[in-house]
Order: C-alpha cells, then sequence, then structure tokens
C-alpha cells in the first residue's frame, strides 16, 4: 500500500468492491509521523466521518483544505451569520440561530445518504448518536478522527482566526477532549463508533484529501 494512502474503513482498513468491511473496531494513531503520514484518508461511500478536537485546534481548517465532497461544518453556519450581522452583536445573541441552521443543514446533508464529515465539538453525546443511527441505516461506519492538539495549541489557533471561547467553556472542552483521548489511546471507541484516527497538529497538516470512495 502507498504510505500515502490510507484506507480508513474498519476492519481490515483495506477497501474491497463489494465486500462489507468488518465490523470490529479499529484505532489508527498517526500522531508523532514526523511529518511522513498518509496524505489523503479514504472512507466508504456510507459512511460518515466526525471532526472532533479542542476549539482551535484546526478542525475547520482541515476540514475546509482536505473534504473533497459533503462537509457540514458549525463554524461556516456561524459565518456566514456573522456576515449578516452587525459586528458588535454579541454571537451569545444569535448561537441558538446558528445552531438551528447547522443542525437543520446536517439533517438536510444526512438526508441524501452520501458520505459525509461532519465538524463535532465534542460536547454534545446526543449529535454522536445521531449520527451513529444515521450510518447504520445507510449500512455505512461511523468513524472519528481526532485532533491531538496541546491546549496552549488551540488557544493560540483561538487567537489567530480572531474567535475564542470562554475559559469555563474551554475547560468543558478540555475535559470532554481528554476522557475521549484517554478512551481511544486505550483501544476502545465510543459508542457507534466502528474506527477512530488520531492526529497531531503535524499529521493534520500533511492530509490534502478525505475522501469516499465509490
Amino acid at each position: 500500500m502507498n504510505r500515502t494512502l490510507v484506507y480508513a474503513t474498519a476492519g481490515t482498513g483495506i477497501a474491497v468492491p463489494g465486500q462489507r468491511p468488518a465490523p470490529a473496531p479499529v484505532v489508527r494513531d498517526l500522531r508523532d509521523r514526523a511529518g511522513s503520514g498518509p496524505h489523503v484518508l479514504l472512507f466508504g461511500p456510507q459512511d460518515l466521518v466526525v471532526i472532533t478536537g479542542l476549539p482551535g485546534s484546526g478542525k475547520s481548517t482541515l476540514m475546509r483544505r482536505a473534504v473533497a465532497g459533503r462537509r457540514v461544518d458549525s463554524q461556516d453556519t456561524r459565518d456566514r451569520f456573522a456576515a449578516r450581522l452587525p459586528r458588535a452583536l454579541p454571537y451569545t445573541l444569535y448561537r441558538p440561530l446558528v445552531r438551528l441552521a447547522h443542525y437543520t443543514g446536517l439533517r438536510r446533508a444526512l438526508r441524501t445518504g452520501e458520505g459525509l464529515v461532519v465538524h463535532d465539538c465534542g460536547t454534545q453525546p446526543w449529535v454522536r448518536a445521531w449520527l451513529t443511527r444515521a450510518a447504520r441505516r445507510r449500512g455505512g461506519t461511523l468513524h472519528l478522527l481526532l485532533l491531538d492538539v496541546p491546549p496552549d495549541t488551540a488557544r493560540e489557533g483561538q487567537r489567530t482566526r480572531g474567535r475564542g471561547v470562554s475559559r469555563y467553556a474551554f475547560r468543558r472542552h478540555r475535559r470532554t477532549t481528554a476522557r475521549l483521548l484517554d478512551t481511544v489511546e486505550r483501544g476502545g471507541l465510543p459508542a457507534g463508533c466502528g474506527a477512530a484516527v488520531l492526529l497531531d497538529r503535524t499529521a493534520a497538516d500533511a492530509l490534502r484529501r478525505i475522501a469516499f470512495t465509490g
């Protein structure tokens, strides 16, 4: 197998036409590769991919650069609202509208039955449960892409983009992400996930395409 290409299907990790992958959970750790990690991640045509990590870890940047198919990113929804509203208007005032629009768009994208990449902040377990059910109905697998980025790096990412979260919210994200990372590092997976890929900043920067076969 070309080392710059990873088949991220569950089971054997090799996409075989006409054969569904085995349901055994798979964890792929692509951290600490010193820039030699894969350039492409490929998933099955009905799979769902959830990208999660700390705010500022680079989830939206990765999605915009690498996702070749459908993607649903709550940050895109927030940016669309922000572009139409006065800059002085606090985000907390229109956040419910952003969330409503985001989940409405996610529901619409899921109905297509196509492979989909979703930005997940990691603090809404019900969203992952929703995606798990959707993946099962379509005969696909729910994959988790977890960005393992130090808190200081994530904070710097927030400052760079000019949008941060409160200290309380960031602590909540840190606790949730730490628990998730600990589970995956021990070879476990969140309920409903068939596979997980661990990425540090170097591995994420090396990725050029996240796509779906078929």
